[in-house]
């Protein structure tokens, strides 16, 4: 039945379903997770990188996390290029907010804007759906911290913790079960790795294959952090789960 009406995004199945659309979000259930985690004095970030080789020049290079204007930056799950074309939409639409008030676009409307221009994608003819899911973390004076997440179809939420792409649904118990609302950085960073470290597909958690970042203010700005791999590495072992710790646990 779904052949008939999976040819075009703007035509409703019977039963009231756009399978393009829900095709989109099958394809970034396959990609690699991400994960978002609001604390009381910042959010974290961390995603999984299915990129992974020796050759790969990681500190000038990012596959999931990106920074999106001074105050907010996003995660994402999907198709790389479609996401590409997004936040370079989104980077230019916070300047051109900034050129015109002289003050940083809140971080709501931002996410607004572009889940209104992933909607028109699955009302008009001739296109399909962008295949990426965002997670958006950023800060503004009226409503401090904010994470929201957004998907194909351009409907999009607040939420205190969330993960998309691959066992997300496993990632979503765990937080749902382990987050409280007086967590700090330092305790997020700490659930983002326990998420994945029983979700991720991968035996072992290293720097190749995750990258994290944090937002925070410091001394009244607000401050983005895109960790280093010695970071990263350094960060797994104080969380004892890097490649060394679980060998010893074996």
């Amino acid at each position: 039945m779904a052949r008939r009406y999976d040819s075009r995004t703007t035509i409703f199945s019977p039963e009231g379903r756009l399978y393009q659309v829900e095709y989109a979000m099958e394809a970034i259930s396959l990609a690699g997770i991400a994960l978002g985690v609001l604390a009381t004095d910042g959010i974290v970030l961390a995603a999984e990188k299915k990129v992974t080789s020796k050759l790969l020049e990681q500190t000038a290079s990012a596959e999931k996390i990106y920074k999106l204007s001074d105050r907010i930056i996003c995660g994402v799950a999907g198709i790389t290029a479609d996401a590409n074309i997004l936040i370079n939409w989104t980077r230019s639409h916070a300047q051109k907010y900034l050129f015109t008030y002289d003050e940083e676009i809140p971080v709501e409307q931002l996410v607004q804007r572009v889940c209104d221009l992933k909607q028109g994608y699955t009302q008009y003819g001739g296109l399909r759906p962008f295949g990426v899911s965002f997670i958006f973390a950023g800060y503004d004076e009226q409503h401090g911290f904010q994470l929201y997440h957004s998907d194909p179809s351009g409907n999009y939420g607040g939420w205190k913790a969330t993960c998309i792409g691959a066992n997300n649904a496993t990632a979503q118990s765990i937080l749902k079960q382990d987050y409280k609302d007086d967590m700090n950085v330092e305790d997020a960073k700490a659930l983002a790795i326990k998420v994945l470290s029983k979700t991720m597909d991968s035996t072992t958690l290293n720097s190749e294959k995750l990258e994290f970042a944090t937002i925070r203010q410091v001394d009244g700005k607000v401050v983005y952090d895109l960790f280093k791999p010695s970071e990263i590495d350094a960060l797994l072992k104080e969380q004892n789960v890097g490649a060394d710790a679980m060998e010893e646990g074996q």
